[in-house]
């Protein structure tokens, strides 16, 4: 029972960092109507980015607007120059271009800082006892910045014109345009916060445990099932998949053991998509 305990209290911090990303990449397929593998790169790139702010000194929020800065500049132009171009010949052809993206800005951060295991240089603090469960306090400080993190994207959404307007055109494109909404600006705003969020959720990642070239790759599929699994398109389904998605992996590893933790996510993907292709939340439930 205390293992179980434990399980669950890793899955739900997994889960809290995982939403992070996990939202942003559901936000652009709402606005940008394709799913951009390329999150893949992005993560890995804003988990160094705030890796080298915070080893250049500045604290841990400087190093997450860093890693998020870079990794939206650098999301949005290869939105602009080689995925958007294609959405007009169908989604596929611009999944597939954004597939090659990640796999190059990975191979790219490889030549750049090598392929050795980077960790934050925190300081090191006793863990928390509540009777058997353990908790460390930074990860408590990782969860609460995710945490916060999500609630200033939902205060976004809900009642900024920008929020609003990326709400109006998730829902309907034609009459948002119809009402003065301009599409173009709207895409270029979701993915340029989006690619942030995910780069922030790398990093955030990075910081319960360690960064490499394949940071990215390897919560891909986690992040992909978390949003099919709430509903593509959907934030609050992204929010509540990435938790699903979390526990699960986490308490998977009692019965089955972690090298198989990943096919969790393989699973959710096949079991929503054969009971409910629209995932737990319906999509572009902005």
């Amino acid at each position: 029972m205390s293992l179980a305990l434990q399980a669950l209290v890793n899955g739900l911090i997994s889960g809290t960092l995982l939403a992070v990303p996990a939202i942003g990449f559901t936000a652009m397929f709402a606005v940008l109507r394709f799913p951009n593998f390329s999150v893949s790169g992005i993560a890995t790139l804003g988990a160094f980015a705030g890796y080298a702010a915070y080893a250049a000194g500045l604290e841990l929020i400087g190093s997450l607007v860093a890693a998020f800065a870079v990794a939206g500049l650098v999301g949005l132009a290869l939105d602009r120059t080689a995925h958007l171009p294609l959405v007009k010949q169908g989604a596929l052809p611009a999944a597939i271009a954004s597939i090659a993206s990640g796999l190059v800005l990975e191979n790219v951060i490889r030549l750049g800082f090598g392929n050795d295991l980077r960790g934050f240089d925190r300081p090191i603090a006793r863990d928390l006892h509540v009777g058997d469960i353990r908790v460390s306090p930074q990860q408590l400080e990782t969860m609460g910045l995710a945490l916060a993190i999500m609630l200033a994207v939902f205060a976004a959404l809900a009642f900024t014109r920008i929020g609003k307007a990326m709400r109006a055109s998730a829902d309907n494109p034609e009459l948002a345009a119809l009402k003065g909404i301009r599409p173009q600006r709207v895409a270029m705003i979701a993915s340029f916060v989006g690619m942030g969020l995910v780069g922030i959720g790398g990093m955030l990642l990075g910081l319960d445990s360690s960064i490499d070239p394949l940071t990215g790759a390897r919560i891909l599929l986690s992040i992909f099932a978390a949003a099919v699994l709430g509903g593509l398109g959907s934030v609050p389904g992204a929010v509540l998949g990435a938790f699903l998605i979390g526990i699960a992996e986490e308490l998977s590893v009692l019965v089955v053991g972690s090298p198989y933790r990943t096919a969790v996510g393989f699973l959710a993907i096949l079991v929503v998509l054969t009971a409910r292709p629209r995932g737990l939340l319906g999509e572009r439930a902005f």
